[in-house]
Formats: structure tokens, sequence, C-alpha cells
């Protein structure tokens, strides 16, 4: 064991994190200092959880409100990027992820500790990003993860440690699900979703209405965005975490959101998830549709690039990085034009745009109209035609000949 005097440890009050503390102290004999990030989960998730840590062993605990900055300076950004990981995961855990992190060190830097520890699993995506974020802000701090050290290897293992040190945990040896949840998502893993050829129960889904149980009537909202920015839902000017909240609400009502997928994780391994993220699904959709009417061909197809590359820079845990900072940059760039109001209908699980408007539209009627108009000769698409085929009928030619 290195020789370290006081570690602040990303701390939920889970089973994990509550057996870690004094696992820590008995390993390590030094001080631990708890760290919870509130980015949203819910305020159930809170409750109790500064006395639970105490009660467990740790010196401190230190509770961070960090939902404003989570939507506002992660979820946004990466929204003007368009990203989505693998065609459908809209990287709920992964936004979270540095933003803990990073407050983290900031506490470790307050508390004048000399370590850092996490509770992830060896076989996860999560040990990578808190890590990855460690090494850019803090190098010099040492990295416990207890899950590559000690010899437990079950719930039952972690229940017994506790019970044999008196420690008080609501957990149980039967837990069905792993499930993370924060402002944008919740994830669900385990339990019948281990067996991909398993369709889930209702009893997985906590925070979206059955689609099959929504209202029969439809219901549209009203997105305002400016300069790659939403500030407006339904015409009500609010904070980003504040818009959030309300799209989760009306969103999760018509049960929109749900994505039951097989991903490709970082260390190698495929996992099966299922993901509800109702008011993140209106807003992407929302934003993308805006975008349509600023940006020309070209522009698109970039923002499309660098939100395929963003997917997994996000997803790898890579966000202090040059390449985030460049990509982030680019998309900043064309969001500067996103302006606008878009309606999506809600119905039955599905989220429609069908109204957009923009001052900076591209969108012309007078040119896009099948009727007559003065503004477009159609004989002109002749040449084009031939000048943008030149290449294919030069090599057809030479074919020929």
């Amino acid at each position: 064991m290195q020789n370290v005097k006081k570690i602040v440890l990303a701390y939920s009050g889970g089973l994990d994190t509550s057996a870690i503390i004094p696992w820590l102290k008995e390993n390590y004999g030094c001080e631990v200092v708890a760290f919870a990030a509130d980015v949203g989960q819910g305020d159930e998730e809170l409750e109790g959880l500064h006395e639970k840590a105490i009660a467990s062993g740790a010196s401190e605990c230190h509770i961070v409100d960090l939902k404003e900055e989570f939507v506002s300076e992660y979820i946004f950004p990466t929204i003007t990027t368009g990203a989505v990981y693998e065609g459908e995961y809209l990287l709920g855990t992964s936004m979270a992820r540095p933003v803990i992190a990073k407050a983290q060190v900031e506490i470790a830097r307050k508390v004048g500790a000399d370590a850092l520890c996490h509770g992830c699993t060896g076989k996860g995506n999560d040990q990578v990003r808190f890590e990855s974020t460690f090494a850019a802000l803090a190098p010099d701090l040492t990295v416990i993860a207890p899950w590559r050290e000690w010899d437990m290897v079950s719930r039952e293992d972690l229940l017994a440690y506790l019970a044999e040190r008196n420690i008080a945990t609501t957990a149980s040896a039967t837990k069905i699900y792993s499930r993370d949840a924060n402002a944008w998502h919740i994830s669900h893993e385990g339990g019948e979703l281990e067996d991909p050829w398993q369709e889930p129960t209702k009893q997985v889904w906590t925070m979206t209405v059955d689609p099959e149980d929504a209202p029969d009537a439809p219901e549209r909202v009203t997105l305002s965005f400016d300069e790659g920015k939403l500030t407006h839902v339904d015409g009500e000017a609010l904070s980003p975490y504040q818009a959030l909240v309300k799209l989760n609400t009306v969103a999760a009502a018509h049960g929109v959101g749900r994505i039951d997928i097989v991903e490709n994780r970082l260390v190698g391994m495929k996992s099966r998830g299922c993901y509800e993220t109702p008011g993140g699904t209106v807003l992407l959709k929302a934003y993308k549709a805006l975008e349509t009417m600023v940006l020309d061909k070209a522009a698109l197809k970039y923002r499309e690039q660098i939100g395929l590359e963003f997917s997994h820079v996000m997803y790898d845990g890579r966000w202090f990085t040059a390449l985030n900072d460049a990509l982030l940059a680019g998309a900043a760039s064309f969001a500067k034009k996103v302006t606008g109001e878009i309606v999506v209908k809600l119905y039955k699980g599905q989220a429609t745009v069908t109204q957009r408007k923009s001052p900076n539209s591209l969108y012309s009627e007078d040119f896009a109209t099948f009727g007559a108009d003065d503004v477009y000769d159609q004989k002109h698409a002749e040449g084009f035609i031939r000048l943008f085929s030149l290449s294919s009928r030069i090599e057809a030619l030479k074919n020929q000949g």
C-alpha cells in the first residue's frame, strides 16, 4: 500500500463506497474525506448522505451542487456537436463524469489531500473517465481504485465486511439492476438485461411512462435558441438546468426517450443497457432541426463529422484534452447561427419536429418552390451536372478507349 495521509473518495452512499471508507482506513491508515456530487440525480439520492458517510468512518463529507454547471458547461456544449454514441446513446453517464471528477480534485486541493479514490469497477468505462480527468488536472495525486486491489468480489462480501464492523447499510444481498441517474438521464444495467434476447420488463423503466400507456392526445412544446443555447421553453425564460427539468417532465409523460442498446465499452467488451433521456431527446431533435435551417450542406456535413468524433471523445473520457477543445471550438462556431424556434410534438414515445423558424434561415420558398419562379433558371443545371460528373466521364471514356 502506498503511503498516503488523506484521501478524497467519490462517495454515493451505496454499498460499494460505504465499504470503501473503512477499507481505506484499515489498509492505508489514513483519513478519508467523502465527496458527493449533486448532478440532478434527485433529492432522495442525497438524503442522509452526510450522516451515512460519517457513520461509515469519513472525517468529513462535502456535497457539492453541480447541477447548473453540469447542464450549461458540459451538456449544452455537447449538444452543439450533435454527438450521439454509436447512433443511439445520448452520453448521459459520460457527460457527468468530467464535472464530478473535476469537483473531486477541487475538494482534494481544498482539504489538502494527497490521494483520490473512486469506486468504479475494473470492467467499466467510468474508471477511465475518472482517472483521465485526475491525470489531466492532478497528476501529482495518488489514485486508488479498491475494486482493482481488494479481494471482495460480490455484494455478499461487501455486506459481510460492513456487518463485521457494525456499519449499518440499507443495501441487501439482492440488487436486480445497476442504475445511474442525473439531470440528463437514467441508465439501467443488470438483471434480465444481461440476456440480449430478453425484452425489458416494465420494472426496468423508472423515469418515463410506458409509451403504450401515454396520453392519447399529443402535446407540443416550443424551444427557443439563441446562438446555440436553449433560452426558453414554451416562452418561459429558464436557466439551462431548469429548462432541462421542464423538458424531462413533459417528455417523460409521453414516454419519450427510451432506448435499449448493446454498446461497445471502451475496455473492449460489449454491454447491454436501457437508457431514459426524455428531455435530452427533445432538445437534441430540436437543435438538429434548427441546424438544418441555418447551416449549408458543407457546414452541416462537417458538423456531423465533429459529432461523430466527439461522441467517442466524450464516451472515452477525454474531456480535458486538446482534441476536445478543438472539437468544441468548431461546434461553437457553427452554433453562432443556431438561433430560432422549434416546435416538437410529443406522442406515444415519439418526438417529432413539426415547425421551424429562424432569422438566420437559409431556406427560401422562392428557390425551393415547385411552382413557377423568377430566381432559378433550370437550364443552368445542365452545365453544373456536366462539371460535377466530369471525373466520372473522363474515367469512363478512358476505359472505353
